[in-house]
């Protein structure tokens, strides 16, 4: 949200130029360097951020299938497992993204999860928004419901703490789709989220998810993020979003996961970064990718990838990571006490991965983990 400059150009009688400016509603520049400070901080080098937003009932998904049940204590158990890991985690980790329960438990020791992150150097983020809901009309379209008190609220979780947030947009590749309407009404919905997070002091990752179920190849899908993401941007900047103050978390550019075709890393670097490239604007600190149902194995080797390929890249690259950190550390901790030393080993190792991948320097298979190359994809997944 820039000041209105172009108001002071025009040749316009001085009460005029007054009427228009007290019309105008844009951040001061305390306010713009804050979202700027925090954003720079999240996508420093070798950082990225966990994504531990999961609904209850993701929650319970992932706890099921390690024989857990899901209770408001094994969820506060399993998250005090993943913040309290080794102090290596500080180097990898600049930011964890928490679901609204998440955010009033304390561990242990009754120190709050949000004062844990804080004393490590962690900036405590959160998800807020509230779902996804049928676009009548479509194909099985979706748009994201949670705007109506979505000020109020943000300015709550700022007095508790939180510095970021996460919206996450949904849009499908089908024969069809994404319609010009789902790209549209997502894009506007993604930017009055972005406004209303900035106006209170909160960074938001802006999160145009294109799933990867279908049969499309990779050209498809690259053509597709190009078009949602200069919708995006166009949005954005109609709103007056201040870009500096923002962070994008995108799908990486992958075919189908019913594609028959294959595509090395290569081919998955080449095409995110050109679709990137196309459409997303310099000003924009940082792209944290979603991991997209990859496996742990794959999201790492295609973010090294990434990182690697020539060609200007004015955004640091990095990930926002949920099942492609947390896979092999739920394996490993199955709910048993004296196997969290275990979990949190199995965290580290693939914090370190991504952290190595989001600088080029990581190398395929040199870091193994218990579920590293398990797939997570889940069909039309849901938070």
């Amino acid at each position: 949200m820039f000041k209105p400059h172009l108001i002071e150009c025009c040749h316009l009688p001085n009460s005029v130029k007054n009427i228009l400016n007290s019309c105008l509603n844009y951040l001061t520049e305390q306010q713009q360097a804050e979202l700027k400070k925090t954003a720079e901080a999240i996508v420093a080098p070798g950082k990225g951020i966990l994504a531990a937003d999961e609904s209850t009932g993701t929650m319970g998904k992932r706890l099921a299938n390690i024989g857990v049940e899901n209770t408001e204590e094994n969820r506060r158990i399993y998250r005090q497992l993943l913040f309290t890991s080794d102090k290596s985690m500080d180097n990898y980790i600049s930011g964890v993204i928490l679901f609204h329960e998440t955010l009033f438990q304390k561990t242990d020791d009754g120190t709050s999860f949000v004062t844990l992150l804080q004393n490590r150097g962690i900036i405590p983020g959160i998800k807020v928004d509230k779902g996804v809901v049928d676009l009548m009309g479509t194909d099985g379209e979706s748009t994201t419901q949670g705007l109506d008190d979505l000020g109020s609220r943000c300015a709550e979780y700022y007095k508790l703490g939180c510095r970021f947030a996460k919206w996450r947009c949904v849009l499908k590749i089908r024969d069809h789709t994404p319609s010009p309407l789902s790209i549209l009404e997502n894009a506007n919905v993604l930017a009055r989220y972005a406004t209303e997070c900035q106006k209170n002091g909160i960074v938001p990752i802006v999160e145009p998810e294109i799933l990867p179920d279908g049969d499309h190849d990779l050209e498809r899908c690259q053509k597709v993020t190009e078009k949602v993401l200069a919708a995006v941007y166009k949005a954005l900047s109609d709103h007056h979003v201040y870009l500096e103050g923002t962070l994008l978390k995108p799908n990486m550019v992958t075919p189908g996961q019913s594609c028959s075709k294959k595509y090395a890393p290569g081919d998955v670097a080449k095409a995110t970064v050109t679709a990137l490239q196309r459409t997303v604007p310099a000003a924009v600190p940082g792209i944290t990718f979603l991991s997209g149902g990859q496996s742990e194995e794959e999201a790492s080797v295609h973010l090294d990838a990434l990182n690697k390929y020539p060609g200007k890249k004015p955004w640091a690259l990095t990930f926002s990571y949920g099942r492609a950190l947390q896979a092999s550390a739920l394996k490993a901790w199955a709910g048993k006490n004296e196997s969290v030393k275990a979990g949190q080993d199995e965290f580290i190792k693939r914090a370190k991965a991504n952290s190595l991948a989001c600088q080029g320097k990581y190398v395929a298979g040199s870091i193994d983990s218990l579920a590293s190359k398990s797939s997570n994809f889940v069909p039309t997944h849901a938070y």
